[in-house]
């Protein structure tokens, strides 16, 4: 037996990730490493064109082309029977009509919508060879007008993207209570209003989107080996799709996955047409987006348009807030989105705050732009925004400091049920803002503003109070509001005869640190080694069920781990028991070995293992042999992270340009399991947040409907030395809804910091709002008329 000088796991201590040895020295396998015997190649033929009606398709000249092996058109998938890309959530409209989806062929069949829609497909022997036929492909295109700007997408004079959607309005969706809401806003004595933008963003996983399918006509089945964040619930969709008999006929595999952020959630045109293309060659056909396609087709993220108001005393008391979103569906509604933009948005509006009577209204807009999806926080961040630079007008218009305007209008009390569907499960709000002010020097700012002034420097600080649903997980709830149930999540635990341990999860790792924190916990639970324990995901033949990961939902994988634990140790008490011949009720069992009062034997762990399976101590026809336990874990209740990130900033006059100079967040994320782990999740989600408030914007020509913003020479992405040195302090109420006490801690920075950052680019300015990205060229307009007014 391996000696045991592996780490031992320990709940809430910070161990470094296992994970990581391999995959930094270049020993990951990710999709576009597979290569498969008969292996083809794919690219695109992608539409220069916004808004076209497809003509005639001449493949003539690349069929003909070295090393081509087929050319498929939008009308051949059809015509092999391939169904198109559905809508993943049902949403009714306020007059009772279903959301109208317009149709999203895997290739455009009569019409292209946005730049980069694929129209035709090239399968080759290289991907050199398949790239050269692609631009030999001749499509004629009879160019129409395009629309981008939502506001003018609903114009009677717009152009209609669909024919059977007028008005480009795919739905009006409403929560809350408007009649409540208009009697706050009647008996308030104080109002603020914004209109604001959020910005549209571009995922940039370091790994782009990447599918290998193989067919096999023997038996009439599939892999597909998937960039994906959710290989189980794409092997349903493609399953359904591709016609297949069942899901047995398809298995699905996404090995080591370069991050997600989201945008590996949704199902795609491209994935969905390789797959149909191997099994209409007979061969593997592999695809890897190069980046230039990933910034055109990858699903964008935000773009809403908000006019808000907030109704309030005296004393700035908050008493009723009205919200009106438009929702930039682009070109078509992606998987998701239909959900990112009302449950996930809407439902949040309320932020940390007991607001009795809100009413809001979201309006997707269909318009010639790469379809929107989720993106790290999808909904919260928008709304989280919404909700926070109205609070930070609020404190302008009583006059009382950004703190205590919030602290005035805390939620204190656990569980709150707000008036917008969710029940907020524990908190600690006022804690969190103290924590947060302390370890920001709170107190100290006007000092600090005093002394850039006499360094010619503007400095501001904002604060941010966001809360967030996640831990994605209710079916009942999310059945209630549109879903299909099903989310909750599996884990089986095998352990072997010599002791190890493989933990199958139906969650997926695309960066999160699971195999790490599943060891570590389980490690614990058992009293083993981290190093004799395997985590075994994203392959659709070994795992069971389960829903993937996103929406910050690790707690109910591993809540499922933890109740899998439980059964083994309960079997194990039943051997040790028998072993010892005592009541199994009398046995205990903690730190790796099983005890009792009753004698003063003790049987380790892997004792107990080994007579599991020799199945020599105990009978047989009373208990099964071996130790294989599975659960399922489906949360009563998403759990509600809560935060306070205070933000300072200092701007040059000279340039506009904006310099974060301090960054201070203290997180409520429960229990936490593994600290070292999530305060990196916490410091990719603020530089995710910063970067949307200051650099980060997907700019489409509004003529031509051209992504203007397609590469990294244009998109202003971060850098390290662009962020400051972040301070980060936990305070944590552990939630109720999972034995863990765990809250979701990924997207969290992503939420929180983007308000903070223009709350404080706002105070240093004196200005009530400006834009995001808050732009080195914005800025410095806005300085030189706060200098001639001066």
């Amino acid at each position: 037996m391996t000696a045991m000088t592996a780490p031992m796991g320990k709940f809430g201590q910070s161990v470094k990730r296992v994970e990581d040895s391999r995959l930094i020295t270049g020993n990951g396998r990710y999709v576009d490493d597979l290569v498969l015997p008969g292996q083809t190649h794919a690219a695109f033929v992608r539409s220069a064109y916004a808004h076209a009606r497809i003509g005639a398709i001449d493949v003539s000249a690349a069929a003909a082309m070295p090393g081509v092996v087929k050319i498929l058109t939008g009308q051949d998938l059809v015509d092999g029977g391939l169904f198109a890309l559905p809508s993943g959530w049902g949403l009714t409209s306020i007059d009772g009509t279903p959301a109208r989806v317009g149709v999203h062929h895997a290739l455009a069949v009569d019409t292209v919508r946005f730049v980069g829609e694929p129209v035709a497909l090239v399968i080759a022997e290289t991907r050199g060879q398949a790239r050269d036929a692609a631009d030999s492909v001749f499509v004629e295109y009879e160019e129409l007008p395009a629309v981008v700007d939502m506001v003018a997408a609903l114009g009677p004079d717009a152009p209609q993207l669909h024919p059977d959607i007028p008005e480009n309005r795919a739905f009006t969706w409403d929560i809350g209570n408007a009649e409540e809401a208009d009697a706050a806003f009647a008996r308030a004595t104080r109002r603020v209003s914004i209109e604001l933008r959020n910005n549209r963003l571009v995922p940039n996983a370091m790994e782009p989107r990447a599918i290998n399918a193989e067919w096999r006509a023997y038996d009439g089945s599939m892999t597909i080996h998937l960039t994906h964040q959710n290989p189980i619930g794409m092997r349903v969709l493609f399953m359904m799709l591709l016609g297949l008999e069942s899901e047995n006929h398809l298995r699905v595999v996404s090995p080591d996955v370069g991050g997600g952020f989201g945008s590996k959630a949704p199902a795609y045109a491209e994935e969905l047409a390789v797959a149909f293309a191997a099994r209409a060659v007979g061969r593997p056909v592999k695809w890897t987006a190069e980046r230039t396609e990933s910034f055109l087709t990858d699903a964008h993220g935000r773009d809403h348009v908000t006019r808000a108001e907030l109704a309030m005393d005296d004393h700035g008391r908050f008493l009723g807030l009205k919200v009106h979103t438009l929702a930039n569906l682009g070109g078509y509604i992606s998987t998701s989105n239909a959900l990112v933009v009302s449950y996930m948005y809407a439902t949040m509006l309320c932020g940390q705050y007991a607001i009795p009577a809100v009413h809001a209204v979201v309006e997707g807009v269909y318009t010639n732009t790469c379809p929107v999806d989720a993106y790290r926080g999808a909904g919260r961040p928008e709304a989280a925004y919404v909700i926070e630079r109205l609070a930070h007008l609020a404190a302008r218009e009583i006059g009382v400091d950004q703190a205590e305007i919030r602290r005035r209008n805390f939620v204190r009390a656990f569980p709150h049920q707000t008036p917008l569907v969710y029940c907020y499960d524990s908190g600690d709000y006022e804690g969190c803002l103290d924590a947060a002010l302390r370890l920001a020097d709170y107190q100290g700012f006007e000092q600090r503003r005093a002394e850039a002034r006499a360094r010619g420097k503007l400095r501001g600080i904002g604060l941010s109070a966001y809360v967030e649903a996640c831990g994605i997980g209710p079916s009942k709830l999310l059945a209630s509001l549109g879903g299909g149930g099903n989310m909750w999540e599996s884990c089986e635990i095998r352990v072997q005869p010599a002791g190890s341990v493989e933990v199958l999860t139906g969650a997926h790792n695309h960066g999160q640190g699971h195999q790490t924190v599943y060891a570590q916990i389980i490690s614990e639970r058992f009293g083993i080694p981290m190093d004799r324990i395997t985590v075994v995901q994203g392959d659709t033949d070994r795992i069971q069920a389960g829903t993937g990961t996103y929406g910050s939902r690790a707690s109910v994988g591993l809540s499922a781990a933890v109740k899998s634990c439980e059964k083994i140790i309960e079997k194990g008490r039943q051997i040790v028991g028998y072993m010892l011949g005592i009541d199994p009720g009398a046995v205990d069992f903690a730190d790796g070995i099983y005890t009792s009062a009753a004698t003063n034997q003790t049987v380790a762990f892997t004792e107990m293992v080994h007579a599991a399976h020799a199945a020599t101590q105990f009978p047989t026809d009373q208990l099964e042999p071996g130790l294989v336990a599975t659960s399922f874990f489906d949360p009563p209740n998403f759990t509600y992270p809560a935060g306070v990130h205070v933000c300072e900033v200092e701007i040059d006059p000279e340039t506009g340009v904006t310099e974060v100079v301090a960054f201070n967040a203290a997180d409520d994320f429960g229990n936490v399991a593994n600290p070292l782990i999530v305060e990196g999740q916490v410091h990719g989600g603020l530089t995710q947040g910063i970067a949307q408030a200051l650099w980060e914007n997907a700019v489409y020509d509004p003529d031509s409907a051209q992504l203007m913003t397609a590469s990294y020479m244009d998109y202003g992405m971060p850098r390290a030395d662009s962020l400051p040195e972040f301070g980060l302090a936990f305070w944590p109420s552990p939630t109720p809804v999972n034995p863990l006490g765990m809250k979701g801690c990924g997207e969290a920075g992503a939420i929180g910091s983007p308000p903070a950052v223009i709350n404080a680019v706002c105070d240093a300015l004196g200005i009530a709002h400006v834009d995001m990205p808050a732009s080195p060229e914005k800025i410095w307009r806005l300085c030189q008329e706060r200098q001639e007014a001066l």
